[in-house]
């Protein structure tokens, strides 16, 4: 008999669970998972550059640029999600189930401050590594300029432009994963990760473990001068480029919306639209 796909309130059900178990994780065995999944996006992240950086070099291919990496770039999450990983930002769901009193908020936090940890290592270990590969010559240098330029624009975007540009993002990207906790099939599930993925891009919202590579990456090349000149990127716009504009002027306002985005426009919203379909009772993570 076919299975049919779980319901919006059989979804929040399954999501719960799911967090509960994610709750009980070794330090060890997240850190781990984080690494990976910080990997995983990474490639995403390179690849869809590499597919589209001659289209992002020009005004008028612009959106058709951002199109062609949302195609891509959703592979990154079918591999945490189907492959296994840890990703910060879809753990932000987790908020449902400290509000269902399944789980509290401390063992919540601290799954993702390891999380967030080993995003950030695999997500370097794959920019530091393209920065040593000599990929970022392709197209006559282009790559390296077009992601150089991307790393310059994301630390120069205003407090306000990066939250409301990450609540966006992990909105869609938790809907991805929402969505796939429904569908009983591998091909199920790369579907209903394919398209909310590709929207994010394509519309060009923020993703803090995304850029925990698109930045660093620039980093790793801003003593390029050929990669500045190519895109005529201003020496005052590279002396802004600096591991501390990295944190303070994009992960930390994208992260804080990201959770947002995720923990309170997907999570806690639809926990309180079917709060009274699903089971309560003391938390599981003592």
């Amino acid at each position: 008999m076919e299975k049919k796909p779980l319901s919006p309130a059989e979804i929040t059900q399954v999501a719960i669970d799911t967090a509960v178990i994610k709750s009980k994780g070794a330090f060890g065995k997240l850190l781990v998972l984080g690494i990976l999944a910080g990997a995983f996006i990474a490639f995403a992240a390179e690849g869809s550059n590499m597919a589209a950086f001659n289209l992002f070099a020009q005004p008028t291919t612009y959106g058709l640029g951002k199109a062609l990496a949302g195609a891509i770039f959703g592979t990154g999450l079918m591999l945490v999600v189907l492959a296994g990983g840890e990703l910060f930002t879809g753990n932000t769901l987790m908020v449902a189930a400290v509000l269902n009193k399944r789980i509290s908020i401390g063992t919540m936090l601290r799954n993702w401050a390891i999380v967030y940890i080993g995003n950030l290592i695999g997500s370097l270990f794959i920019a530091y590594m393209m920065a040593h590969s000599g990929l970022f010559g392709s197209g006559a240098d282009m790559l390296g300029a077009v992601t150089l330029k991307i790393a310059v624009y994301k630390v120069h975007l205003s407090f306000t432009q990066a939250l409301f540009l990450g609540i966006m993002c992990n909105w869609l990207v938790c809907l991805a994963v929402w969505m796939a906790y429904g569908a009983d099939t591998m091909a199920g599930k790369i579907a209903a990760i394919f398209f909310p993925i590709w929207l994010f891009i394509t519309s060009g919202f923020e993703h803090s473990v995304a850029n925990m590579y698109y930045i660093p990456a620039g980093l790793f090349i801003k003593g390029n001068e050929k990669f500045a000149s190519l895109l005529g990127i201003t020496q005052e716009a590279l002396d802004g480029l600096t591991w501390n504009s990295f944190f303070i002027n994009n992960l930390i306002p994208v992260t804080l919306g990201n959770i947002i985005g995720g923990g309170i426009l997907v999570a806690m919203a639809y926990w309180y639209s079917y709060k009274k379909t699903l089971r309560i009772g003391e938390k599981d993570d003592k």
